[in-house]
């Protein structure tokens, strides 16, 4: 019988996106991060080993095994239910491989004044590459930068092929872009 995996310690083993690690330092310190589609929680633990509350919010949380007082855990599934953080704004909102286009105004309205988004997934081009393949999965060309028109100001954005860490080649479409104070 095969014992289930130690998510305590996977979630550790998975390194962070490498567009994440590298604006993390721009969300504003102690501010709360909502880890959208969090998956094993790699990026919620990061977040909290750097002090910053967080809400790590997926349709299944299970392999989120990780208590922690500064963690809210929200199980949805923004596929099929409501946005279920209306009216709620965050210091950093992330997001890692995920697309569901119907939420993205969500998404970029979730962002706070002085506030961060870090979006990073896969893009059109990617089905030369593997997994993801179905378009409706696959960002196009520009549309990050679409979605936040007139709401957050870009800082760094990046579209193309880039080395995985497993060697492979992906296209990647990432965004870290700010909502200014007013």
């Amino acid at each position: 019988m095969n014992e289930p995996p130690d998510h305590a310690t996977t979630h550790k083993a998975i390194a962070p996106e490498p567009w994440v690690a590298r604006f993390a330092e721009k969300i504003p310190p102690g501010g709360r991060v909502l880890d959208l589609a969090c998956g094993r929680g790699r990026h919620t633990q990061l977040f909290l080993d750097h002090g910053h509350p967080v809400t790590a919010l997926d349709v299944d949380l299970s392999g989120l095994a990780q208590q922690h007082l500064q963690l809210e855990a929200i199980e949805a599934d923004l596929e099929r239910g409501p946005w279920p953080l209306d009216g709620r704004r965050f210091a950093a909102v992330v997001v890692v491989n995920y697309l569901w286009r119907p939420i993205l105004a969500n998404i970029v309205g979730a962002v706070e004044a002085g506030g961060v988004l870090l979006y990073a997934t896969f893009g059109r081009g990617q089905e030369r590459f593997g997994h993801p393949t179905n378009p409706d999965f696959l960002l196009k060309p520009g549309e990050l930068l679409e979605s936040v028109r007139g709401e957050l100001t870009v800082h760094a954005y990046e579209y193309g092929e880039i080395p995985m860490p497993s060697g492979d080649l992906a296209v990647r479409q990432s965004i870290y872009a700010r909502r200014e104070r007013t």
